[in-house]
Order: C-alpha cells, then sequence, then structure tokens
C-alpha cells in the first residue's frame, strides 16, 4: 500500500468521499503509480500482479476528465471475456452514479437490439467486449468520434484472443488525439509490439516484477496418478473446508465429467466456461459470489479477471500451460492483502512443470501429500519400507514346498523310478467321514430316450402326462 492519500494523488472531493464510503482508505502501490500519470494525460503501460486494484487504477482518472454535460460517447474499456467486462460495468457504475456519468456495457451473447436501444441514452463510457464493440461499428450504430480514453484491460489476453485486427478497427475511428493504456498482470512480447505501433511515448509501470504471484497465497502441489485426481480433489477439498473453490481444467471436454463426480461426492458444483450462453454464466457467477456453490469449474478464458471477494482456494486440477496462466489462476484468491491457497494436481510425470513455474515466478512451490488430516512435505511420510504388507502364508508355504527338479544320476535310481510309476495307485485313500460319495457319470441318452424328448418337445403337459402312463404301463 501506498503513504500517499486519494487528495495527494490528484483524486477530486467526489470521488474521495465514494472510496471512503466503500471503506477504500488507502491506494495501493499501482494506484499510486498510475493515478497522477494517467490525469497528467500521458500514455501508460502497466503491469502489476492480480488483485492489486487495477481497475480502480484506470477507472477514477478516467471518470475524473470526463464531461458529464457532453453526450457524446468520451471513453472506452475493453476487456476479453463478458464476465470481466460486466465486473468493470459494476465498479465503474457505482463511481461514475455520484458525478453523473453514464455506463454502457455492450458485451457479446447479449441481446443487440436491446443495447442499441440503451445507446440512445447517450452514455459517455462504453465498457466491452472487442468483438461485439466493432459489431456495432460495422453496423454505423456506435460513433466513436469523440472519444478521448481508450483502456485495454488484460491487455496479453486481448491479443492473445486474436482481437488485434478488432482493436485496430476500433482505434481508427476515435480520434487521433486520444489517451490509451494498458493493465494487465503479465507482459509478452506481443504487448511490446503494440506498444510501439500505438502509443505515443508511453510511460511503463512495473510493480513487484519478480514477484507476480502475491506473497500472501501458499502455493504447492500435489503428486497423484490421472484417474486418481477426482477423489484427490475430493479429500483436498474435505480436509481445508473451504467456503467456496474455484477450480480450473484447461479444455471444456472435461468439464462435465468432472462436475457430475464432484456432484455425486456430495459438493454443490457449477461450471463457467466459454461456450455457455451469456445468461448462465452470469448466473452462475452470482450464485458463486452469494455463497450458494461451493465448487465453481472454470476454464482460463471464462475465469480471466474475476474477482471473487474473499475467495480461499484455487485449485489446478489440470497444470496451467505456462506460467502466465499460472499467475492469473493464483491472482482469483489472495486479493488485496488476503491470504489464499492454491493448490495443483500433477502427474508424476509433470512434476518438471511445477519445476519450472517455481523458477520463472520466484515462488514457493513445494510438493506436498495428505497423510493424518493434514499436509506434509514427502520427507515428514512414514517409511515406505516399513509401510508394506507383510507377504501372504501361503504364498510363504508355496515358497517352502517348490523344490527344483533332480534328474536320477545312474541305472540302479533309473530303475527304481520306473518301478514307482508302474505301481498301481491306491484307490482306497482315506475320505473324511462324513463325505458325500462321488457322483456317477452320466450315462448317454439312448435313441428311444432321445425320440421320446423330442416329441415332449413343446407339447402340453396333459400330452406329456399321457405319454408317460403308456411308456409305464
Amino acid at each position: 500500500m501506498s503513504q500517499k492519500t486519494w487528495n495527494e494523488l490528484g483524486i477530486n472531493q467526489t470521488l474521495g468521499e465514494k472510496l471512503e464510503a466503500s471503506n477504500i482508505k488507502v491506494p495501493s502501490a499501482i494506484q499510486a503509480e498510475a493515478i497522477p500519470t494517467l490525469l497528467e494525460g500521458r500514455d501508460v503501460s502497466a503491469r502489476s500482479q492480480t488483485g492489486s486494484g487495477k481497475t480502480l487504477a484506470y477507472l477514477l482518472p478516467m471518470l475524473q476528465q470526463l464531461k458529464a454535460s457532453s453526450s457524446a460517447i468520451q471513453a472506452i474499456i475493453l476487456a476479453p471475456t463478458q464476465e470481466l467486462a460486466m465486473q468493470i460495468v459494476r465498479v465503474a457504475d457505482s463511481y461514475a452514479e455520484p458525478l453523473g456519468l453514464r455506463v454502457q456495457q455492450l458485451i457479446g451473447g447479449a441481446a443487440m437490439k436491446r443495447q442499441i436501444e440503451k445507446l440512445k441514452l447517450r452514455p459517455q463510457i462504453v465498457i466491452g467486449t472487442p468483438g461485439r464493440i466493432h459489431e456495432l461499428l460495422k453496423l454505423r450504430k456506435l460513433k466513436l468520434s469523440e472519444v478521448r480514453h481508450i483502456v485495454i484491460d488484460e491487455a496479453d489476453q486481448v491479443f492473445e484472443l486474436g482481437s488485434t485486427r478488432e482493436v485496430e478497427t476500433i482505434l481508427f475511428a476515435m480520434s487521433q488525439e486520444r489517451q490509451m493504456a494498458f493493465f494487465s498482470a503479465t507482459y509478452p512480447e506481443v504487448m511490446s509490439r503494440f506498444e510501439k505501433r500505438w502509443m505515443k511515448d508511453p510511460v511503463r509501470i512495473q510493480i513487484s516484477p519478480e514477484q507476480r504471484v502475491s506473497e500472501t497465497i501458499t502455493n504447492f502441489y500435489v503428486v497423484c496418478d490421472k484417474r486418481d485426481k477426482p477423489d484427490v480433489a475430493r479429500r483436498i477439498v474435505r480436509l481445508l473446508k473451504p467456503e467456496s473453490a474455484l477450480l480450473f481444467l484447461n479444455v471444456t471436454e472435461n468439464i462435465a465429467n468432472w462436475e457430475a463426480k464432484l456432484s455425486y461426492e456430495g459438493f454443490t458444483v457449477e461450471t463457467l466456461y466459454g461456450d455457455s450462453d451469456k445468461q448462465r454464466r452470469a448466473a452462475t457467477l452470482q450464485r458463486f459470489r452469494e455463497g450458494k456453490i461451493q465448487l465453481l469449474l472454470a476454464t482460463d478464458v471464462a475465469a480471466r479477471g474475476l474477482d471473487i471477494e474473499g475467495l480461499p482456494l484455487v485449485i489446478n486440477l489440470e497444470p496451467p500451460i505456462d506460467a502466465d496462466h499460472y499467475v492469473h489462476r493464483a491472482g482469483r484468491t489472495g486479493r488485496m492483502g488476503r491470504t489464499g491457497t492454491v493448490v495443483s494436481l500433477i502427474t508424476p510425470q509433470e512434476r518438471f512443470i511445477m519445476e519450472k513455474f517455481r523458477k520463472s515466478l520466484h515462488i514457493e512451490l513445494p510438493e506436498k501429500a495428505m497423510y493424518k488430516g493434514e499436509f506434509v512435505l514427502p520427507s515428514e511420510l512414514p517409511d515406505k519400507a516399513s509401510a508394506r504388507p507383510a507377504p501372504r502364508k501361503t504364498a510363504e508355504k508355496s515358497e517352502v514346498n517348490t523344490r527344483s527338479y533332480v534328474p536320477p544320476q545312474n541305472s540302479k535310481e533309473w530303475e527304481t523310478l520306473l518301478k514307482e510309476s508302474k505301481k498301481p495307485k491306491k484307490e482306497n485313500a482315506a475320505k473324511p467321514e462324513g463325505a458325500a460319495p462321488a457322483p456317477r457319470p452320466k450315462q448317454p441318452a439312448t435313441k428311444q430316450e432321445r425320440l421320446r424328448d423330442k416329441k415332449d418337445k413343446g407339447a402340453p403337459k396333459w400330452l406329456k402326462a399321457k405319454r408317460e402312463a403308456k411308456e409305464n404301463e
């Protein structure tokens, strides 16, 4: 947290009172760095760990510079996913209202006709996904000539999702005299290229670049076979007893299978992934925030940038594809100085991935195992050799009785062996008392019996009885 006050950063009294009412008394490090620079009108490329307060870092100076008297769109905020865009809309609404500013969301999945109708209310700020804003531009339902401020939140993900052309179309529709800002937790090479192409002498802000995962988060991994992962995940949740947990998968193909298995174990489970419709995703997220869902299964794209207040646990059911994805997953917990736990389930062959994350992210990432109701290091487990079960007695007996065959060494031994083989075997061997006599072998059926069986097949009972009576006579 910064030592400066909101007033010292240049935030006006109206917004300062709103921050006080929201119990946000001191600006975070990224807010203290970014707000004065954005108020000066400079382009900014900011990198800070997730949960550090990036949304208010760009939202407060933007709102303060807009004119409530103008009916034109003056600012745009782009986000990679519908959920993140709606999250920004909620925050923007609460801070724009005291200033008399109007906010409009434009996201994919929602009814376009309704969005076009709402644009007639003349919002000053538009927040949405690149695809939907680009679509409305092509239909000439959106005018951006008066826009002077554009922010791309989670910029690395916006570019990775292939929205570059759409973003360029949006930029060309704006005024050349604009202020641009990128905010992200990671800094891939593609962002550097776009900075040079679109920004004017940008100010680069990096907060804690060596510690991209919050220090308040406990990170460790558990090794198990792939088929045992559902059971291990169940045991982890039972052991840690979180009020809620976010479980990550890499692909949507496995999400229904996981949902079924965890629901069978008695958990309240729902899913959040990109292919589901907007209304269902919004309703699921709302129930999760309200505590009505204990476990939320999600993919990286769907959960990108989500702020779930007080989320205590993140479980990686599959290891993230790279260190940047680990940062974003871990950032769903331990936000704004709170504690959190991130557990990764991996197979023995995936240990090298955890080692790679540990080195590149500069975090403690040990292996742990569950033993007697707690997580322990593998070295703290009892000796595996002493824990092995003793061999069965039947096995011991068979080992004792087994002898290697030694052939006869001379003619006398051969004669003895031949005599023993010619001796008749004792048939009157002692039988235990009360034993049932051996059943006699069944005699083959005669030709007459076979003919009778053939006739009787399918015949009524009275006819069978008549034939049997004749034979008995």
